[in-house]
């Protein structure tokens, strides 16, 4: 890899071993960089949201997803239908995943996003990667930040998770800390903003909030289990153009419970993201 990371005491990497390659400060007004690219629609978990690009914008030195409250036809709805996407006859809420698919893709390093999430009920914001090869979990993936109503509790998750030998069925490497683990030493925490970072390299993914170590993923361990031949490790392998890109999205419902529609609309603020090697 560039820039080959130094080994410190407790697998901590000082921030002079990494080179910035790319950021996103979010410093202009209005739509979001030619960076991002969105996804549309209803697209997975069942959630409830309709994606699209509109509830996606920048102000104030901050990406803001904003989750809406709509009533309006949804354009595939198909009478008698059996796919969840289809069988809606309305959109009931509206939100945004943007993601670096077809621009900005990453095999190790460190990335960091400082960020404010929403914490109404319903809501399901995320940090994450996905692998740009194989369907998932085959491609791997790796949520630097997930909050949503977890055991009963709310909670922040910091998790990984690969291929098994069956179809969409993942071996999954989890954390859950409640979110009172954050609010007792802080009542104020959900209105401040937080570092969520990850450090990725060929041993080892480190998730951290604030400098606090959530979860580390041992990579000797997340090979995929044989569905459809794929025995590859997602996260350290040598695939030709195998990489990871990055999402950020509100989703509503689903993990995330009932809304609570008098909280709406909901805002996930993002201050930045930042990719170092």
């Amino acid at each position: 890899m560039a820039g080959m990371l130094a080994w410190l005491p407790e697998g901590v990497v000082a921030q002079r071993d990494y080179r910035l390659v790319w950021s996103d400060e979010f410093d202009v007004d209005g739509r979001p960089s030619h960076e991002w690219s969105y996804e549309r629609g209803f697209v997975r978990n069942e959630e409830l949201q309709w994606y699209q690009p509109e509830n996606a914008s920048v102000k104030d030195g901050c990406l803001v997803i904003e989750g809406r409250r709509e009533h309006r036809p949804n354009p595939v709805y198909r009478a008698g239908s059996r796919d969840w996407r289809t069988k809606r006859e309305f959109i009931e809420y509206t939100s945004s995943c943007l993601t670096t698919r077809l621009s900005r893709q990453l095999m190790y390093g460190r990335v960091e996003v400082r960020a404010k999430i929403p914490v109404e009920r319903g809501a399901w914001p995320a940090i994450w990667l996905l692998g740009n090869k194989w369907e998932w979990p085959l491609n791997g993936e790796i949520d630097m930040m997930e909050y949503y109503i977890k055991n009963g509790r709310p909670s922040i998750l910091a998790n990984a998770c690969w291929g098994s030998d069956r179809q969409w069925r993942a071996v999954w490497d989890e954390s859950v800390t409640p979110l009172s683990h954050f609010t007792d030493r802080d009542p104020a925490w959900t209105d401040k903003f937080h570092v969520w970072r990850m450090d990725w390299d060929r041993h080892f993914i480190r998730l951290y909030l604030d400098d606090e170590l959530l979860n580390e993923v041992d990579l000797s361990k997340t090979r995929n289990g044989g569905f459809s031949g794929n025995t590859e490790n997602p996260f350290v392998n040598d695939v030709p153009g195998f990489k990871h890109y990055l999402l950020l999205n509100l989703a509503i419902g689903s993990n995330g419970g009932i809304p609570d529609d008098s909280r709406f609309p909901l805002h996930y603020y993002i201050d930045y993201v930042r990719v170092y090697e």
